[in-house]
């Protein structure tokens, strides 16, 4: 899947490939379960100013960014 790809070659360039954390935290599901969904999707969408998370809205739709959520804090497609 086309997102999945995009988590894990896109988020891994900073968040590891294999999301453990590198540049940025680890964001595998049991490192994320302090953010709600609705929280985790602002980050996403909204980046995080003064750091190196980029806004992702101007790239990804609301249905790609809730998927991505979803993906990132249970870990299933």
């Amino acid at each position: 899947m086309a997102l999945k790809h995009l988590v894990h070659q896109d988020c891994g360039s900073c968040h590891g490939m294999t999301l453990k954390g590198g540049l940025g935290p680890d964001i595998r599901a049991e490192s994320l379960q302090h953010y709600d969904p609705e929280t985790l999707g602002q980050v996403i969408q909204d980046g995080i100013p003064g750091t190196a998370m980029p806004p992702w809205q101007p790239l990804l739709t609301q249905t790609e960014i809730n998927w991505v959520v979803d993906y990132l804090l249970t870990g299933e497609e």
